[in-house]
């Protein structure tokens, strides 16, 4: 296909470069949603959970260490609180999407209803993901969940109790889905020899998808436990990141939770998003095979320094995994994960790798806020490393987001429904000219 006339006209076309910066302001348009002092636009009012990275004193933006609270409980003290327990996202699915912690009764009977939900419809694997492989596990899970639709006998019902039966059973089915998606892509383009393992009920979310992932299905107790921290963390983030504010966009149309589900995946697929954590992972590799392991501080100055000079890794300009748009100061997602690879890295004898990250993070830190100010390190940054020693394959990180993410996803869903309604339709305004409409012959 000769592409030749496109880019000629769209080169010499003025309609895409001809809105000045100045406009924005003198409009009191909001870039990318966001104040002048970085703080967001409020878009809604939530009871799901809620990010602090400052706060407003006398009318002006103070940095202070970052908070997470699910349902007003520190994520933290929830990370702490459960211990060796097997079923910690569980826990805080349920939370998040019954707004109180469970009794042992109650956290039993939720579980019990996930493994219900765990199987996929008979035929599911061989007739939507083994035959309809995707390059990319994201796509992939968006086919599938809208596959999904067709499965349900009453798939466009909104009402926030259905909605919550059918975001539970995407839920309990977003592992199978992740892990097969990845094993039909290797075993298509890479012509690896394809394993699948059933979801076994006695198996946590986390087990399973260890289980599933690996070719003898074995996993250690502390590998469990980090992967369920993991999916702990990442469970949901408040109601203005982008996936979930997507997600309610489309939801307050009416529309079903397979199109809205479906649709916050391919928000969270972007590399300034959710796909951040793959970006992160390939920069890190990438920085330790120029400068190794036991760099000096100047060394690394200087490869962060040609990071921003657009002059190494993918010539973006951006150092992965470092700064954020609220937290200013500290990332409780990033600290409590660096905890846990610390024990982790001891156990695998990866120590070396972690010291360098460590190190890394600080001269990042110091390199990029400059003149005493701070700058948080995000969840990205500590991620890779966490999967990596899990053996979890670069392709299945930002789908494991979205396993994670989903039971966010479904609260801020049903919520939405329930204590708002209206159709979600923002406006722009038009600065460009009105014209008279010529005749061909005139053109």
């Amino acid at each position: 296909m000769n592409n030749f006339f496109i880019a000629q006209t769209f080169g010499k076309s003025s309609n895409y470069t001809d809105i000045p910066n100045q406009l924005f302001k003198e409009y009191n348009v909001k870039k990318g949603l966001r104040n002048e002092d970085g703080t967001g636009v409020r878009v809604g009012l939530t009871r799901v959970s809620d990010v602090v990275g400052y706060e407003i004193q006398d009318g002006k933006k103070v940095n202070v260490p970052g908070k997470l609270y699910y349902r007003g409980i520190e994520i933290g003290d929830l990370v702490n609180g459960k211990g060796s327990d097997r079923y910690g996202y569980e826990e805080t699915a349920f939370l998040l999407l019954f707004g109180y912690l469970p009794s042992k009764k109650e956290l039993n009977e939720f579980t019990g209803v996930l493994r219900h939900f765990y199987p996929l419809p008979d035929e599911f694997l061989e007739k939507n993901m083994l035959r309809t492989p995707s390059r990319n596990l994201m796509n992939s899970l968006q086919q599938s969940i809208l596959a999904l639709y067709n499965y349900d006998p009453d798939p466009d019902n909104v009402d926030p109790y259905q909605t919550l039966l059918k975001g539970i059973n995407i839920l309990a089915k977003l592992p199978s889905l992740a892990v097969y998606a990845y094993q039909s892509k290797i075993h298509y383009y890479d012509r690896e020899s394809l394993i699948i393992h059933y979801a076994k009920s006695e198996y946590s979310i986390a087990e399973n998808i260890l289980y599933m992932l690996r070719r003898d299905g074995s996993f250690t107790e502390q590998e469990a436990n980090l992967l369920d921290v993991l999916l702990m963390i990442h469970a949901d983030h408040g109601g203005g990141n982008n996936s979930t504010f997507t997600n309610v966009v489309i939801s307050s149309t009416g529309t079903d939770i397979y199109s809205s589900i479906s649709g916050s995946i391919g928000s969270l697929k972007g590399p300034k998003h959710g796909g951040a954590n793959i970006r992160c992972s390939e920069m890190i590799q990438a920085v330790k095979q120029e400068i190794g392991l036991k760099a000096t501080e100047d060394q690394m100055k200087t490869v962060i320094q040609k990071i921003l000079d657009k002059n190494f890794y993918d010539n973006s300009g951006l150092v992965y995994g470092l700064g954020h748009a609220v937290y200013t100061i500290s990332d409780p997602r990033a600290d409590l994960l660096k905890s846990c690879c610390e024990k982790l890295a001891k156990q695998k004898n990866r120590e070396d790798e972690y010291r360098f990250l460590t190190r890394f993070e600080k001269v990042a830190k110091a390199y990029l806020a400059g003149n005493g100010k701070s700058l948080s390190n995000n969840v990205d940054f500590y991620s890779g490393f966490a999967y990596n020693m899990l053996q979890i394959p670069e392709d299945m990180y930002t789908p494991l987001f979205v396993c994670a993410r989903m039971a966010g996803w479904l609260a801020h869903n049903i919520e939405n429904k329930m204590y708002d309604g209206r159709i979600m339709r923002p406006a722009t305004k038009y600065v460009g000219e009105a014209t008279t409409y010529k005749n061909r012959e005139e053109r």
